[in-house]
């Protein structure tokens, strides 16, 4: 990718703020947009036109290219194919299934070997004296997805990630149709796989045309994408696990939740109202908050549920001596 950046502070606005004892003592800034059902612009705040990477939020979109590639997936097995898994043995076993339906075993896939980010799995690998492997890592899914895809076409499964491999090119055209826009730079994600640089407004686009699509429509792609949302809203722990802020989100509001690397955050509710965050400096524990209270404002979810939600998420807690002192708010 050519020399680019995404937005500096001097574009962002104030997202929220960490209170200790009634002392703000930090601030979250960055970019937030909010689109209705028809995708129109109901709330911009920062510069959701600047460029951002939108790492694993664009997994519902890859998700969807794999589909549209020809790989016949459904319920838990596509809701695996967006998320960002915890990597238990159950995330696990689903994925090795996968595998194993196309005649592959892990080894084929080509994201890094992790450790799960369950710290129950991890804790149970370690007494039993296993190693990291790349099945427990958090894009499994979505790479089994796309190796399906690989032997549904005869594509070679070996260079699966390459920018040029025909899987990829049919990825990014089918991000730039339901994006709208040519995508502005390709790089290489913390999986390995490629990921494309494009305005949060974008991004909010393209969740927004899923949001709204429907699985009757005449277009492939618009049943594909409103096929993968209720996979996920049906199997929440698929999409990241117990305790996770997406789980979480979808089992409470029954609404669409991804996050990704880096402060993104993307919320569809099920009249089609979308919301994407970028927390500037790359932090996520405010993203999912902000999401939530900006969705709350179009009265697609309730503003006494967003509340309640946040007073029981640890992690939007601040502590003192044990207990807690302060709260992450959202300030938009």
């Amino acid at each position: 990718m050519a020399s680019a950046e995404t937005f500096p502070a001097s574009r962002a606005a104030e997202l929220a703020v960490v209170e200790r004892g009634g002392f703000i003592e930090s601030r979250h800034v960055g970019s937030a947009i909010v689109l209705d059902p028809d995708g129109e612009t109901v709330a911009a705040h920062g510069d959701p036109a600047a460029l951002i990477l939108p790492r694993s939020s664009l997994k519902p979109l890859q998700a969807i290219a794999s589909v549209t590639a020809g790989a016949a997936l459904t319920g838990e097995r596509l809701a695996i194919a967006t998320a960002s898994h915890d990597g238990t043995d159950a995330h696990a076993a689903i994925v090795r299934d996968m595998l194993t339906e196309i005649g592959l075993s892990e080894d084929e896939l080509q994201c890094p070997p992790s450790w799960p980010t369950s710290s129950a799995a991890r804790r149970e690998m370690v007494r039993d004296r296993a190693e990291k492997s790349r099945i427990r890592h958090n894009c499994s899914g979505k790479h089994a997805a796309m190796l399906t895809a690989c032997r549904v076409n005869g594509w070679d499964t070996a260079t699966y990630l390459d920018p040029a491999h025909p899987l990829q090119a049919h990825i990014r055209e089918v991000v730039e149709r339901l994006t709208g826009t040519k995508v502005a730079g390709t790089v290489i994600d913390g999986c390995g796989a490629p990921v494309h640089a494009m305005s949060l407004e974008s991004l909010a686009r393209g969740l927004s045309r899923v949001g709204t699509a429907s699985d009757r429509s005449p277009f492939a792609l618009h049943r594909a994408g409103a096929t993968l949302l209720r996979a996920a809203r049906e199997n929440p722990w698929v999409v990241e696990g117990p305790g996770g802020d997406d789980t979480l989100t979808m089992e409470r509001f029954e609404i669409f939740s991804k996050k990704g690397a880096e402060g993104v955050q993307v919320l569809v509710a099920q009249n089609g109202t979308t919301v994407a965050v970028k927390v500037l400096d790359g932090s996520n524990r405010a993203a999912s908050l902000v999401a939530l209270a900006l969705l709350a404002r179009t009265g697609a979810i309730s503003v006494q549920e967003v509340a309640r939600a946040a007073a029981e998420r640890p992690g939007l807690r601040i502590m003192g001596g044990g207990r807690t002192v302060g709260v992450i708010r959202s300030v938009v």
